[in-house]
């Protein structure tokens, strides 16, 4: 059968940025299931995205489905003919159906019966025949908010369409999508070129528009953007300051990418650097620059969509639009330091944290209380982490918070050290913030991280509280992202605190705010909850979780030492054993009313296996015991991975269950005092085959 390649372009005004990288790959990946819904071969789907385009190119795509033979199962022989062996109104209407006599019928026997049968040939519909419907199939489902009419139109789209360029191979496949009939005209660059030109192939179509000032591939332009940016830095001796995120951006605002060089005034360069970088990113899609050191630089790069004969005119076009924004950053740090941080509390009061939480100030005072409270019981500086939480939410109040948000926390150090605030605590109000993302660096020293604790778990506990838990994916206060930054704070900076402590002391500080009686274990099962998720993004196994969680140990640090022991305890030889006798001696506790005792009389064995088990059990207590004591856990189960020999030689050789009941009861506290130690690190028996 023949194929051909396939491109369908949607030439369209100017794309919103922030959707243009989405609206490519779901327009490949609906249109690819529509393909495959229609049972039309093909070898791969791709797809284009650019500011005035969006661009499908499918590979050996097949001229027509292929044919097929379909069953059409009529009604049961037995419900089909009367019993002088005519036709029923069933038989004669199902035969009517499919175009045939009741005679010409084929018989389907199964073991559960005879039905009529008839094997239809289904003939292959042509390409050209399904492409309109599976175009407006695909173009129904993208992920557009906000639809758009234009003009006389009555269709609906993000942004108007001007062309419908559909090309199978060579020809032209006619169609009509969005009120456009197809052709093979696409629209050139906005400023260079030809408006429009028609594409002679769908093999051409990078090339050709290529050729008329349009990267139309949104991976190529990123990567061109990306070299630009990286020679024109390397070639000032700078360091161009930009993620993938920003990138991506400046890709969906041009189709053909320039990278030129401008400036602005030293002066501004007193203002906190972090502002200034802020504004040229956010607000401007600019590229700071900075120097070996991390300083930032008074020249910066930005990307134009047009090769200007006079780049000179572009170049002070921007240096001229960026100036007032940096003019406004200078003004608001200058105005800010003339009031300090601490003259900024009562003005806290003005606004909510949440209504039935009561005002920042508020917030802030509990912050501060329970910041002491953690700082205590980390070693870190409970007078500089209090002071700290109590400033930590004061720079809200200022102008340049007012106006460039992202800048909360990093203004406020600033602000603090114009203040002659301590050095501890200053840095705290930056990093009470952090982690703010996965992978995001983590607080510097332990008072900066009492406050990131304290802030995080006042969120949770309030919020767990007033009883509005996160639900599916809505968590407007961000508590999976706080739970999961009070675990990494913990055990990444490996403190000594448990999070019962912690939540009950955030509880009480709230005093009869909270309505939720259950908080306190909802929270810190909440918490808990996430480290699952953090492990096993660690590549950790669920079994070796579920084994430490068995124990619910509620010190973060100390959950994740036993992680850490269980999983390389899984690879001893001794391990699998170790487990399914531990899962043998679960079930048969369990099967027992009541708790069993632990306390084992030597006097009433009757078996060497017994003694041998009994002594191995008190020789190895002492140290299982002192090292739980020190959290040393690789210890614990090194000592236990020791008994597997007389673990297995007592059930080899001892029935548990013994008609004596003295020696049944005996023997099954022996079998306690095994699964206690046992328990000293993790439940082994929740252990899965290595």
């Amino acid at each position: 059968m023949r194929t051909e390649n396939l491109l369908i372009e949607l030439g369209t005004e100017e794309l919103p940025p922030t959707a243009l990288k989405s609206l490519g790959e779901s327009f490949a990946s609906l249109f690819r299931a529509a393909l495959e819904s229609a049972e039309l071969p093909f070898a791969s789907v791709s797809w284009f995205a650019a500011p005035r385009r969006l661009a499908v190119y499918v590979t050996e795509l097949a001229e027509s489905q292929q044919d097929k033979t379909v069953e059409k199962r009529g009604p049961a022989v037995s419900a089909a003919f009367d019993s002088e062996g005519n036709p029923t109104k069933a038989a004669l209407g199902w035969a009517r159906g499919n175009g045939i006599e009741v005679a010409d019928a084929e018989r389907l026997v199964t073991d559960k019966g005879e039905w009529l049968l008839h094997k239809a040939h289904v003939p292959g519909q042509p390409v050209t025949a399904l492409l309109e419907s599976l175009l407006n199939q695909a173009i129904a489902k993208l992920p557009i908010p906000k639809p758009m009419r234009w003009g006389n139109y009555n269709t609906q789209f993000i942004r108007p369409v001007h062309t419908l360029a559909v090309l199978y191979g060579s020809e032209v496949v006619n169609i009509t999508a969005l009120g456009l009939p197809s052709g093979r005209v696409v629209q050139g660059h906005r400023f260079h070129g030809e408006a429009t030109f028609e594409l002679d192939h769908a093999d051409n179509y990078a090339m050709a528009l290529e050729s008329h000032y349009v990267v139309a591939d949104f991976q190529a332009r990123a990567d061109k953007v990306r070299e630009a940016l990286e020679a024109n830095a390397s070639a000032l001796n700078l360091h161009a300051d930009y993620d993938d995120a920003l990138l991506e951006e400046i890709a969906c605002l041009v189709e053909w990418p320039v990278v030129l060089t401008a400036s602005f005034e030293k002066g501004f360069l007193d203002v906190p650097k972090e502002a200034l970088i802020y504004t040229m990113k956010d607000d401007q899609k600019y590229v700071p620059l900075l120097d070996s050191e991390g300083n930032l630089s008074n020249t910066f790069l930005f990307v134009t969509n047009i090769e200007s004969q006079d780049p000179a005119q572009i170049i002070s076009g921007n240096e001229k639009v960026i100036r007032p924004r940096l003019a406004d950053a200078e003004f608001f740090f200058n105005n800010d330091k003339k009031q300090t941080l601490e003259s900024r509390l009562d003005s806290l009061d003005s606004v909510l944290f949440q209504k039935q939480l009561g005002t920042l100030k508020e917030k802030s005072a509990r912050i501060a209380r329970l910041a002491r409270f953690v700082a205590d019981r980390i070693g870190a500086d409970g007078e500089l982490a209090e002071r700290a939480g109590l400033l930590s939410k004061t720079d809200l109040m200022t102008n340049m918070v007012m106006e460039f948000p992202d800048v909360q926390g990093v203004m406020g150090m600033y602000y603090a050290q114009n203040d002659g605030e301590d050095p501890v605590v200053a840095r705290a109000l930056y990093e009470q913030y952090l982690p703010r993302f996965a992978g995001d660096t983590l607080p510097s020293s332990k008072e900066a991280a009492a406050v990131s604790l304290a802030d995080k778990l006042d969120t949770l506990v309030g919020i767990f509280g007033i009883g509005q838990l996160p639900k599916g994916d809505k968590d407007p206060f961000a508590l999976r992202r706080a739970a999961i930054g009070v675990l990494r704070i913990c055990v990444e900076m490996n403190l000594t605190v448990d999070l019962d402590d912690m939540v009950a002391h955030a509880a009480s500080v709230y005093g009869d705010k909270l309505s939720n009686d259950e908080l306190h274990s909802q929270v810190v099962d909440f918490v808990l909850g996430r480290f699952v998720a953090l492990l096993q993004d660690q590549g950790i196994s669920i079994d070796v979780i579920q084994a430490v969680s068995a124990r619910r140990p509620t010190q973060p640090s100390d959950y994740a030492a036993r992680v850490a022991a269980v999983s390389d305890f899984k690879q001893l030889e001794q391990a699998e054993a170790l487990a399914a006798a531990n899962k043998r001696v679960a079930n048969i506790l369990a099967k027992q009313s009541g708790n069993v005792s632990t306390q084992v009389d030597p006097t009433l064995f009757d078996n060497q296996y017994e003694t041998a088990l009994y002594d191995a059990l008190q020789g190895a207590e002492s140290q299982v015991r002192a090292a739980a004591a020190e959290h040393n856990y690789p210890a614990v189960l090194s000592e236990l991975a020791t008994l597997r020999d007389v673990i297995d030689a007592f059930f080899d050789n001892v029935m548990v269950m013994s008609d004596d009941e003295a020696v049944r009861n005996n023997r099954l506290a022996l079998l306690a005092l095994l699964r206690e130690l046992f328990l000293t690190t993790a439940d082994i028996s929740q252990l899965a085959k290595a």
